[in-house]
């Protein structure tokens, strides 16, 4: 259906990432919707592209907003590579904090476990 995020989808599911799309026509504008839901546990973080079509039939992208851990206020991109970019070094440096939160909680743990 929609050919321009391939390289995104690619990404994500290299990554480990699961990913929902939805689709919406709204009727008081021009603009298409697509909204990409992705995640590894749950689907929070959300991908919101409004594309419209050029007179020859291709699609263009308006604007991608990004969404990561249910942010108020969005990452806004014009193309898909700058979105790319920022996903590799965000996404990297929020999986290590996750890790390192992991690896605290399992050692507080096993030290609890161990004075009981």
């Amino acid at each position: 259906m929609f050919t321009i995020l391939s390289r995104t989808k690619q990404y994500l599911r290299k990554n480990g990432y699961f990913y929902k799309k939805e689709y919406i026509r709204p009727l008081l504008t021009p603009d298409n919707i697509y909204i990409f839901r992705f995640g590894r546990d749950h689907l929070n973080n959300r991908l919101i592209i409004r594309y419209s079509h050029k007179w020859t039939g291709r699609q263009r992208i308006n604007e991608i907003d990004l969404r990561l851990h249910k942010q108020k206020h969005p990452r806004i991109f014009y193309n898909e590579s700058e979105l790319l970019r920022y996903l590799e070094g965000h996404l990297l440096k929020h999986e290590a904090k996750v890790r390192a939160r992991e690896a605290e909680k399992q050692q507080n743990q096993v030290t609890d476990g161990a004075s009981k």
